[in-house]
């Protein structure tokens, strides 16, 4: 990867400091030139702070996000469980 495709990774603190200016009146074009973040993330990092004071994307799900992945883990569990159980009962069957 070049310089400037590289991924930029910045701090919750760095991200925090960024949105308080741009809430106290800094304006957004002077953020991004001066800090040289992308409008798309630095809007993301705006929308997710004013809504739940953190960027990361678990602590911004909705109920339903959260209930999604639950089911999710649950039935991968189930099914892996499942899949035991029929190579258990077909090696007893053998027997």
């Amino acid at each position: 990867m070049t310089e400037s495709t590289k991924r930029k990774v910045f701090t919750e603190e760095f991200k925090n400091q960024l949105v308080q200016l741009y809430n106290n009146g800094k304006r957004r074009s002077d953020i991004l030139r001066e800090y040289g973040v992308s409008a798309s993330a630095f809007d993301n990092w705006v929308k997710r702070i004013n809504t739940t004071g953190s960027t990361k994307e678990a602590a911004n799900r909705t109920p339903q996000e959260q209930e999604t992945l639950q089911l999710r883990k649950e039935n991968k569990q189930l099914r892996m469980e499942n899949d035991i159980l029929k190579q258990a009962a077909l090696i007893l069957g053998q027997k």
